[in-house]
């Protein structure tokens, strides 16, 4: 088996002493030793230890804008969500690098600062996407500013479930998540008549639809 990355030997090596003898008490030498690599291959990977703890934060973003560019005014919502998909994905992918994580930041309140110092970096994304892709006026300023934070919102708590043990689908129930956030926002009169949204859901059709038609303007009710 060919051997793993610095990068990843010493994100691993971090993790450990983390769990054994607490942040605080872990230096940048324990690490490298642990690893089995030198410090100026440490901060070739890493500035700060606590970069460890978020290796990819950079990554994501980069993944989150390049997911957004590639949207229109009438599929805006379907790439925040499918942006947010991204976040959740990968936080999967980690597996008990993200478990860990979680255990961390919960006992660290640096470190929980700066974990939602990130989330809000991916919130303002969105809104200024959002804002952007409804226009861009005054009046559009405080529908995208909710439009992300109800994405946001789901995403975290679909995100916690998962971490806490609570969901083995994690996928699934996002999809469930983000229908119930699409059905809370109803059509505006200045957005394009033709809007598309996918998303997969467990949920019973007729629990759905009602918030769908609400979105595009079809509530069935007398115009």
């Amino acid at each position: 088996m060919p051997a793993k990355p610095a990068r990843r030997r010493l994100t691993e090596a971090a993790f450990e002493l983390f769990e054994e003898r607490g942040y605080d008490q872990t230096t940048v030498d324990d690490i490298t030793e642990r690893a089995g690599v030198g410090r100026t291959t440490f901060f070739r990977a890493f500035r700060f230890k606590d970069e460890v703890i978020f290796p990819d934060h950079e990554v994501l973003l980069s993944a989150i804008g390049n997911r957004l560019e590639g949207a229109d005014p009438p599929t805006a919502l379907v790439a925040v969500i499918e942006a947010a998909r991204l976040v959740l994905r990968h936080y999967v992918a980690e597996g008990d690098l993200a478990l860990a994580r979680y255990r961390l930041t919960r006992r660290v309140p640096a470190l929980r600062a700066r974990e939602i110092a990130g989330t809000q970096q991916y919130q303002q994304l969105f809104r200024d996407f959002m804002h952007c892709s409804l226009g861009g006026g005054e009046d559009t300023a405080l529908r995208a500013e909710l439009l992300a934070a109800a994405v946001v919102t789901a995403h975290n708590h679909v995100l916690r479930r998962w971490l806490r043990g609570q969901v083995e689908n994690p996928e699934a129930e996002f999809d469930a998540a983000m229908a119930d956030t699409v059905a809370l926002f109803g059509a505006r009169a200045d957005e394009p008549e033709t809007t598309v949204i996918a998303f997969r859901t467990g949920k019973d059709l007729s629990a759905v639809l009602p918030g769908l038609r609400r979105l595009l303007g079809n509530d069935g009710t007398p115009g």
